[in-house]
Formats: C-alpha cells, sequence, structure tokens
C-alpha cells in the first residue's frame, strides 16, 4: 500500500520560541510515522512584531511593555522552554535571545526558498530558529541571513541579493493576510491538509496521532 500523502503548513515566526519547540516536536512526530505517512510540509509567515524597527529592543524590555511580566517571571517561563526544548532536541541558550528583531526579511527568505528550492525549506527554517535562539544572533542582520542561506546549500550572494531589494515582500505579506483573515492570531498553528488546525507547541505525541487520524480517514491511504 502507498504511503498516504500529507499537506502540513506551519505558520509560525522565528522570533517565537514556542515555534522552535513545535516545529522539532513535528519532525520527532514525522519520523515515528514514516514511511506509512508522507507530509510535504511549507513553512508559512507570520509576524509577531512586524513594527519593530532595526537593531531590535532588549527582551525583557520587550516582554514587560507587551504583556506585562516581570523579570523573574520571565526566566521561569525561559527555563520551562529550554526544558521543553530540551526534550526535543532543540537547544535554547541559557541566557535567552537578548534582543528580538524585525523578521520580515527572514520570511522573505523562506518563501523565496520554498519557491526555488523547497527541499531546503525545511533547513533554511531550522538555521535561522538556532541562529535565533541558540546563538543569539541579529535576525534583521543581511550577514546573518545570508550564512543560515549557505549553512544549507543555498546560494548566499543570491539570499543577499534578495535581502537588498524587494523580491518576495507582496507574497509573504498576502501570506500573512490569508493566516490573519483565517483566524490565527498565534504561533505556532499547524493547519494539516489545508483544514485541521492544531494550535501551540503541542507534544510528539500529539502531532503523531493526528496525522494517524487523518492518515487512517483518508479514503486514498
Amino acid at each position: 500500500m502507498p504511503p498516504t500523502q500529507l499537506t502540513i503548513d506551519f505558520v509560525s515566526d522565528i522570533s517565537c520560541p514556542w515555534c522552535a519547540v513545535g516545529l522539532s516536536a513535528l519532525n520527532l512526530a514525522l519520523a515515528r510515522v514514516g514511511p506509512e505517512i508522507e507530509a510535504t510540509v511549507r513553512f508559512q509567515p507570520f509576524e509577531l512584531n512586524p513594527r519593530m524597527g532595526p537593531g531590535g529592543q532588549d527582551i525583557t524590555e520587550h516582554l514587560t511593555q507587551k504583556y506585562g511580566s516581570t523579570p523573574e517571571q520571565q526566566s521561569e517561563i525561559r527555563e520551562m522552554i529550554r526544558q521543553r526544548g530540551e526534550a526535543v532536541g532543540f537547544t535554547f541558550n541559557p541566557d535567552g535571545r537578548g534582543r528580538i528583531y524585525n523578521t520580515f526579511n527572514a520570511h522573505r527568505l523562506l518563501h523565496w526558498t520554498g519557491q526555488t528550492q523547497p527541499a531546503r525549506q525545511a533547513a533554511l527554517k531550522m538555521a535561522l530558529l538556532q541562529a535565533c535562539h541558540r546563538d543569539r544572533q541579529a535576525m534583521d542582520d543581511p550577514q546573518v541571513l545570508g550564512a543560515a542561506a549557505a549553512s544549507v546549500g543555498l546560494d548566499a550572494d543570491r539570499a543577499l541579493e534578495i535581502l537588498a531589494g524587494d523580491d518576495h515582500a507582496d507574497d509573504v505579506r498576502q501570506q500573512q493576510a490569508m493566516y490573519l483573515n483565517a483566524g490565527i492570531h498565534s504561533v505556532p498553528a499547524v493547519v494539516f491538509n489545508e483544514r485541521h488546525l492544531v494550535s501551540g507547541a503541542q507534544s510528539v505525541e500529539v502531532y503523531e496521532q493526528v496525522m494517524r487520524n487523518l492518515a487512517a480517514a483518508s479514503p486514498i491511504g
């Protein structure tokens, strides 16, 4: 029997630590369900802070302004996220991100990769997440983004050309608007077969069960 085919749209932002946890858990779930289930994973844009200016903002200051949380509360949450990441194989910097940055250009690179070399899009997504959350790099720096592209076998010169212009900007804005209009206002949001939404960073077991349930219900599978 041929494997059941699924499409998965992973709606997320590079700056979101829960997105790193969720993607790592999803990857482990995909390994569990193979080869009975084959999934095409597409990475869709969502900006948590679209108005963030150049150079970003201190993360403690940002979270206090945005959510009213104290540094102590943020430290507790950061440790919880670190533990969740460790459980699924993602390493967070114990000191956190340091600063938070505008991620629009990162989304443009991901869109370009999805259009031209889709097999490398997942690797680029993970490289960008690691640069942000493990390595505390400036995610609005073209050199950082270009290095992430080069690290997964993409053309770094072409990546820098894209970042210097406006290529794929309209496409990213349209995709973001589509998901916002569909009611997605927090990430990660994982959409299976363009119909079934799973919100938040779920466990490996939850993602696995969702995929197995969809495969069992598939008339093809």
